[in-house]
Order: C-alpha cells, then sequence, then structure tokens
C-alpha cells in the first residue's frame, strides 16, 4: 500500500475590495483610480485644455475624473485611454449625466473603471475613414465597465473582448447602425464579447443586425478563454444573432431571448448559440503558412448551458441543447469535425467559476435589467424607448438607407432615423436637473462637493480627506463613498430578488464546514477542490487550493461564507466564529 501526502496550496490574499458596491464578476477587483488624483470636467468642449476630459483622460497615475457639467461631449477625434488606473465616475455628472459622440471611446489601459456613460458615436468619423465601435478594447487586464448606454456605432456598439479579469455589466447596447457606410456594406453589430475570465451580466441588446453577441476570442487569449454569460436579455436581432465560441470554455446561464419584428422565422428565432471552430482554412495564410489562430485549429469549445428562455418556445426553453445548441451546428462551416464524440465533451454537466455574480432567473432578469439597465441613474429619451419597446415586444422606427428596411424594423442606418420631429439634433439635450453652482462647489478639489463633506464630517478644506477611507469600514476611500452613495439605491434595488451576495445560496451537500474555535475544518473533498472565503458583504479575504479529503485553516471571529468547488460541486456554507 502507497500511502501518497499531496501538498496544499494556500494563498492567504490581501482583503480584495470590489471596483464598488456592485461590482461582480471576473473584473469587480479592478482598482481603476482608486487613491490617486482627481481630475474635474467643466466644460462640454473637446480640447486638450485643463478642464476637458480628453485633458483627464491622458494624465498618468492613478487618477479618479468627476464631472462639473451635464450635456454630451462632441469628440474631435477618438478618445483613447492608455494609462493605467482610471475611474471615469459618470455618476458624478449632475442631471441626466454625460454624453460621448462623434468619436469612438477605445479602452487601451489597465485596471479601468467605466460608470454611467453614454456612449452614442453615430457618422462623423466616417469622413475620416472611421469604422468606429461605440466602446472597445482588448488585449488589456483589469476592466469594468458599469451602467453604460452605448449605440449608433459603424461597427460593434460594445467590443470589450480578449482581455483577462473583465466585466461588463448592467450596460444597454442597442441600434448598431446597419447601412451607415461601412466598408463592408450593411454592419449594425452588438459585440464581440470574450476574455481570459470574463463576465457579461444582466446587459440588454436590442436592435442588431448581428453578434447578439459574438463570442469571439483574441489571438492573446485564445487558448485560455474562461467566460460567463448570464441574465442578459437579447432583443429583435436578425442575422446570426449570437455564435462563435471558437475553443472557448463558457457559461451561458439565465439569459432571456426575446425575438422581435426584424428576428427572422428561421432556426436563428430560436438560437441559443450557434457553436462554431476555427477550421483550417480560417488558421492558414494565403501562402500556406500558419496564422495566429493555428493552436486552436479544430479545437471545439466547452459550454455550460442552463436556464436561458427563449419567449415564445416553450421546447427550447425547457430543452437549451438540442434546438437551440446542437441543431445550429453547422458541421460543414466547421469542417466536418462535428461527431458524437464532441457533441458530448463539449456540454459541461457543471458550471465554470464565476466569482461573484448576483443570479437571477431568467425572467427575473428580463424585469431587473429592464429596470435598471444602462445610465440609468436619469435614462434620456432613447434609453426610455428601447427598454419601452423591448417590453412590448415593438420597433418605432426603421433604417432611411437599406433597401430591406422595411423587412427589419427596430434596425436603423443613420441616427438621424431616431430624430424625434421638431428635434435639431439625433442627441438628446441633457440637463443638469436644476443643479446648482454651490451644490457642485468642490473648494479643496478632492472630487467631493462640500456641502456633501460638511454632511459627512469631513473637512472641505482639506484635500487629503477626500483619500482617506475615515468613512468606510471597508476600506473604500471617502470620494469612492460619495460616488458610490450616489446610485447606492439603484446598486439595491437592482440585485433584489437574486442569490444575495451572489456567491451562491446555502447548499445541501456531502462537503461539511464547521468551527473548532478559530479554526475551521472543511471535509468531505474529491480531488483537487478550490476554497474561498468570502465576508458576508461579497469581500474575498482568503483563497486555498488543496488535493486532500480534508482541510482547515484559522479565521478571526466574525461572520463568513466558505464557498467550495471540486470537479463535480459548487457547495456554500455560512459560518460563525467565536473567538475570546
Amino acid at each position: 500500500m502507497l500511502l501518497t501526502c499531496l501538498p496544499v496550496s494556500t494563498r492567504l490574499v490581501a482583503q480584495q475590495l470590489p471596483a464598488f458596491p456592485g461590482a461582480e464578476g471576473h473584473g469587480r477587483y479592478t482598482t481603476g483610480g482608486r487613491g490617486g488624483n482627481v481630475y474635474h470636467v467643466t466644460t462640454l468642449e473637446d480640447s486638450e485644455a485643463k478642464g476637458t476630459l480628453r485633458y483627464a483622460v491622458k494624465q498618468k497615475g492613478a487618477r479618479t475624473i468627476v464631472f462639473d457639467v451635464a450635456g454630451t461631449i462632441y469628440l474631435k477625434s477618438d478618445l483613447k485611454i492608455s494609462n493605467d488606473n482610471i475611474t471615469i465616475a459618470g455618476q458624478s455628472a449632475p442631471g441626466q449625466g454625460i454624453c460621448l459622440a462623434d468619436y469612438p471611446v477605445i479602452i487601451s489601459a489597465n485596471d479601468v473603471i467605466l460608470r454611467y456613460l453614454r456612449f452614442r458615436v453615430g457618422t462623423a468619423s466616417i469622413a475620416t475613414g472611421g469604422e468606429p465601435d461605440g466602446l472597445g478594447g482588448m488585449d488589456k487586464k483589469n476592466i469594468i465597465v458599469d451602467h453604460c448606454s452605448v449605440s449608433w456605432s459603424i461597427d460593434e456598439c460594445l467590443s470589450v473582448y480578449g482581455s483577462e479579469n473583465t466585466t461588463v455589466q448592467w450596460c444597454l447596447i442597442s441600434e448598431s447602425l446597419r447601412t451607415s457606410g461601412h466598408s463592408k456594406g450593411k454592419h449594425g453589430y452588438g459585440g464581440n464579447w470574450g476574455g481570459a475570465h470574463a463576465s457579461y451580466h444582466h446587459n440588454l441588446m436590442a436592435h442588431h443586425e448581428s453578434r447578439v453577441p459574438r463570442l469571439g476570442p483574441r489571438p492573446g487569449t485564445q487558448e485560455r478563454e474562461y467566460m460567463d454569460l448570464r441574465n442578459n436579455v437579447f432583443y429583435n436581432w436578425a442575422g446570426n444573432g449570437c455564435y462563435g465560441g471558437e475553443g472557448m470554455k463558457v457559461n451561458i446561464v439565465n439569459n432571456y431571448y426575446k425575438p422581435g419584428p426584424a428576428t427572422p422565422q428561421s432556426a436563428v428565432r430560436y438560437r441559443i448559440a450557434k457553436i462554431g471552430v476555427r477550421t483550417t482554412a480560417y488558421c492558414t495564410n494565403a501562402d500556406g503558412t500558419p496564422n495566429a489562430w493555428k493552436p486552436m485549429e479544430h479545437v471545439w469549445g466547452q459550454f455550460y448551458v442552463d436556464g436561458n428562455v427563449i419567449e415564445g418556445n416553450a421546447a427550447v426553453t425547457a430543452d437549451n441543447w438540442t434546438k437551440g445548441i446542437y441543431e445550429q451546428i453547422n458541421n460543414k462551416e466547421c469542417d466536418n469535425t462535428f461527431n458524437d464524440q464532441v457533441k458530448a465533451e463539449m456540454q459541461l454537466d457543471t458550471p465554470l467559476e464565476t466569482d461573484v455574480i448576483t443570479t437571477h432567473t431568467a425572467g427575473q432578469a428580463f424585469k431587473q435589467v429592464l429596470l435598471y439597465a444602462g445610465c440609468s441613474k436619469e435614462r434620456d429619451i432613447i434609453d426610455e424607448r428601447i427598454v419601452k419597446e423591448t417590453e412590448t415586444g415593438t420597433a418605432t422606427y426603421q433604417g432611411s438607407v437599406s433597401d430591406d428596411a422595411a423587412k427589419k424594423p427596430g434596425l436603423i442606418d443613420l441616427p438621424t432615423d431616431v430624430m424625434p420631429a421638431g428635434a435639431s439634433s439625433p442627441w438628446p439635450e441633457l440637463n443638469k436637473g436644476g443643479v446648482t453652482a454651490d451644490q457642485l462647489k468642490d473648494t479643496d478639489g478632492d472630487g467631493i462637493p462640500d456641502v456633501w463633506e460638511i454632511a459627512n464630517g469631513l473637512n472641505p478644506n482639506n484635500a487629503t480627506d477626500g483619500k482617506a477611507t475615515t468613512l468606510s469600514q471597508e476600506g473604500y476611500t471617502n470620494l469612492e463613498v460619495y460616488l458610490n452613495s450616489l446610485v447606492a439605491d439603484i446598486t439595491e434595488k437592482q440585485n433584489s430578488d437574486g442569490s444575495g451576495t451572489g456567491i451562491g445560496k446555502e447548499s445541501e451537500d456531502a462537503i461539511t464546514v464547521y468551527a473548532s474555535g478559530n479554526t475551521v475544518i472543511v471535509n468531505g473533498l474529491s480531488g483537487k477542490s478550490s476554497i474561498e472565503v468570502y465576508t458576508y458583504s461579497g469581500v474575498k479575504i482568503r483563497q486555498i487550493t488543496v488535493n486532500t479529503a480534508e482541510t482547515s485553516f484559522s479565521l478571526p471571529s466574525g461572520n463568513y461564507i466558505v464557498r467550495t468547488a471540486t470537479a463535480h460541486t459548487t457547495s456554500v456554507k455560512k459560518i460563525l466564529i467565536l473567538t475570546d
């Protein structure tokens, strides 16, 4: 008999603080501009002068950008976020907030937090050869995009993919432009989504020709694509809808698919996703040499698919796989590599790890997303209309250029297609909501208005207290506490009826967790297991990997949630540690 002692790999992590309350998924620990300098946007002009958004974005070092103005900033060129460690806090803007128009915003930096912003590009950049996304970014790490509204793109509306540790959550992505001047002709795409640990949850995609979304790997992440797609609402797609996933590992869980008036009466109408594979032709250059995609040639992905609803199709709602996944595959397009073995191996029995994500049923998600997605601190008339159309299954407008526009209600060609009668511009007027200069006054320039500092015991003449953490037991700076308070009501309400912290509800299973003094004992493990310890507020404080049936570790007094993942199950248990 051979007794083998397997090592225990323990990683005692520094307390990981979410980017903000409500930050979830694989990008939730993005730090952004925490503790750095503060820049005020005081004008809607676009230049490199102090007080403009472009000036603030171009600065180096950790920084948080706040807004003293409301309205639309008409960009004069692409706005590229190139320097790491930045938070752009759109929720700080008064009234109806901020919109960015004419040219795209491109994330080309690490540790980026974008919240409560609108990106409505339009066609201005076509004259200079542009075919922009609304909001794009790739090949970076630690990014979270929260409560943003994106529309009127020439290419994809929102394509943040191919990065590490990414979350796109509670965004409203609508009305990509179909026949607007793209070099390939008709376009109008929702977005490319994917990455090495990427989460896309509680988003609304409405009125797109295709890529709703495109599950898209990038060359730099293609061998480690690991993605979670859950609680999204997809409405009125045409063309391909959701497709791709070549060689990726993906959860597709509790999404709500609602065909609209532009959705064909074909298999795409009940499509969960059309899974594909990198073909030999795709992986080979014209001269016969392999290209960057060669490592994933004929490599099929693996998917956990469950709980998705196709409105109007009870059969696919009850069984997501047969018609929603398997029958969508075109084997000829996959070099005839789809066979019984692939069919069996591509279906995962247990979901991929997600980190913390509050999860609703698909039906609950439909309601919550329509209530809170997008720049919802105060919605503009564009988002209000999109939400109403999604709710009622209608489309108000159609394209003015496409020869088949009448067959594609809801899919527009130009921003002017949706311009209300009597309006001077498709971009709505965004007002300050009656907020006065005195209410915005920030004497010390720390990003916190004087009136809030005084009300909360801070010194409006001391800029250093904005970086202090005196108002937060969790460790948020006082500036973050202020910014988070502006949308705290939305954060609380959007996650109602979900699974609590998002770590998961307590489970009944063979894994036991109990305390002896300040020692926590976990047993009933099988094979390699990952153990994570969270506070009740969702802060991860410890992570352990073991290869034994039992393990133990110490914790100070307090209430904790212990989540254990083995190859066969995920267990969630609450535990109370009481020591003298």
